[in-house]
């Protein structure tokens, strides 16, 4: 695995790690669950430093290889439209009093947004992540409408879970070719 590859991997880990992190802390949960979303969301941002020790590790002449400006626009103008889909979104939902939603929601807009950044990234799993994430946030809508189980439980834990195993694999894989 070449160093650009290597960085890229690192920035998957250290990035994915940090929101699996975030999803876990999202699901309010009784013992023994909460201590299990502690432990995974320690466990993530543990992923996520190594992540950065990866990035730090690929040194300088990975980062100074030339930008692909055209791709940085595409990968800011796809980051940009989800930003505000979610939160017109989710003040959407809370203004109709289905603040419960918005967790789903949230997760339904991240896993769309990884198909069009699939090609900008050149990674291609990140359509199946994307498809998982979506998935997650149709059964965290399911489960509350038909149950008593919050869907923030269902789309926190899920979401977490995928983010932190996609950020693990692409961890592991600069292990694997170092």
């Amino acid at each position: 695995m070449d160093a650009v590859s290597r960085r890229q991997a690192g920035l998957t880990a250290l990035y994915l790690g940090v929101f699996a992190t975030i999803w876990f802390s999202v699901p309010a949960a009784d013992p023994p669950l909460r201590a299990a979303l502690v432990v995974a969301s320690g466990l993530a941002l543990l992923t996520a430093l190594l992540g950065a020790v990866v990035v730090v590790r690929t040194g300088r002449a990975a980062a100074a290889l030339p930008r692909d400006r055209a791709a940085d626009r595409r990968y800011g103008v796809i980051v940009a439209v989800e930003f505000a889909v979610a939160v017109l979104g989710a003040l959407a939902l809370a203004g109709l009093g289905w603040s419960e939603f918005v967790p789903v929601l949230v997760c339904a807009v991240v896993g769309l947004h990884f198909v069009p950044l699939a090609p900008v990234l050149r990674d291609r799993l990140l359509v199946p992540l994307g498809g998982a994430l979506c998935l997650v946030a149709l059964a965290g809508l399911v489960v509350a409408l038909t149950s008593a189980v919050q869907a923030g439980l269902v789309a926190g834990t899920g979401a977490g879970l995928l983010l932190w195993g996609y950020a693990a694999r692409a961890l592991l894989t600069t292990t694997r070719t170092a």
